[in-house]
């Protein structure tokens, strides 16, 4: 028998791995499971992303290995997305990063900077591979509390009291997951501030912007974000690209060289016509975007009206991809979601499964049609 490596002993495979081969095995026993669990777009990209990635496939070299950089043109869409959505300017070729999926940046940001017994900031409740990324590679999570009552933001004054002399890097998500809460400019300045005084590299995972969010913001767009702060982005949510492994991650060229050190070692580029497929996605028109908020628009009044009949409550001015639902007092969050799951065939995401303080919550996914959410619907009312 060969033994595990130590890292693993503190990650467990990743719950939506494992709790859907339970939905599958449902499935194939003939259940009809309506899927409100996961945050993957079921709906299309633009017409003309699938156009460029066809047209790429006999063009020259486009089946050779790609720059790890990025195609010229990428990078430029994304400085120019930057400059035009976010008012962020950035240097094309040195200030930009493509990424095979912002979730490949996770891992190699804590790659390039963390060493073993590091300390990182992680929310709770947050996106789950955060820590599991932190325990992979030796540092320590160290876990901050985020709660209603807070809207969902972090108290750093609270924070910078428990000693911050260990902390190397903090993981930020604003527009938020699982909650949705929007991160306002005062947070951002506030966070900028405390990295400075601290000497910590706040990462801003930011893949939420575009979706039920009127005010998209960047924090490198405020002032001396670059000298302490990366943001991570990416085309999964904003352009329902999900599959296609799309991520970028900008900041300083330092701090961006550091990362291309890692992620050099580890993959060989992206396919070609991925990349050209991702130019036309960053060049799309507003008609895009008022596109995709107008079905996301409809499908979240159902999830209201679900949540509801679940006797939940909810905060209707959260943003994203999901519904954030507060259940009754003293509900088990995965014991409710087991019970949903095998008496009504409907399967949703346990609050608890991003942090402690989500126990008592549950997440809906707006990735499923109107019908779905409506038969979902009935089957609870």
């Amino acid at each position: 028998m060969i033994d595990i490596a130590n890292r693993l002993k503190h990650v467990e495979e990743y719950y939506f791995s494992r709790k859907l081969r339970e939905v599958r095995w449902l499935q194939s026993e003939g259940k009809d499971i309506i899927n409100l669990g996961i945050g993957s777009p079921d709906l299309n990209p633009p017409e003309r992303v699938l156009n460029a990635l066809v047209e790429t496939f006999n063009e020259e070299g486009a089946h050779k290995y790609q720059s790890y950089q990025g195609i010229p043109e990428l990078r430029v869409a994304i400085a120019n997305f930057y400059r035009e959505k976010f008012r962020v300017s950035l240097d094309a070729m040195t200030e930009v990063l493509p990424l095979m999926g912002s979730k490949e940046g996770i891992l190699h940001i804590s790659m390039a900077f963390l060493n073993e017994g590091d300390e990182v900031l992680i929310p709770n409740p947050g996106y789950p591979t955060y820590a599991s990324v932190t325990n992979l590679v030796g540092a320590k999570p160290v876990y901050y509390d985020l709660n209603e009552d807070g809207n969902w933001l972090p108290d750093l004054v609270k924070l910078e009291r428990q000693g911050m002399q260990n902390v190397k890097l903090m993981w930020v998500n604003y527009p938020h997951m699982p909650t949705g809460a929007i991160g306002t400019n005062k947070l951002f300045e506030d966070l900028i501030t405390f990295a400075k005084r601290n000497d910590i590299l706040i990462v801003n995972d930011n893949p939420y912007s575009f979706i039920l969010n009127r005010f998209p913001r960047s924090i490198l767009k405020y002032k001396g974000a670059k000298e302490v702060c990366l943001e991570l982005n990416s085309l999964s949510k904003t352009f329902n690209m999900a599959g296609w492994r799309v991520g970028m991650l900008l900041g300083k060229s330092d701090h961006l060289n550091a990362v291309l050190r890692v992620k050099s070692n580890m993959d060989s580029g992206m396919f070609l016509g991925i990349q050209k497929g991702a130019v036309e996605a960053l060049n799309c028109s507003d008609i895009w975007y008022m596109s995709l908020a107008s079905v996301y628009e409809q499908r979240r009044e159902i999830a209201w009206k679900l949540a509801e009949a679940l006797n939940c409550t909810y905060n209707k001015a959260a943003s994203g991809l999901f519904v954030w639902a507060k259940l009754p007092k003293n509900t088990n969050s995965e014991k409710f979601v087991d019970l949903l799951l095998h008496e009504k065939s409907i399967f949703i995401a346990p609050g608890s499964i991003f942090g402690t303080n989500g126990n008592g919550y549950i997440r809906i996914s707006l990735c499923a049609t109107e019908h779905d959410l409506e038969e979902a619907l009935k089957r609870v009312t």
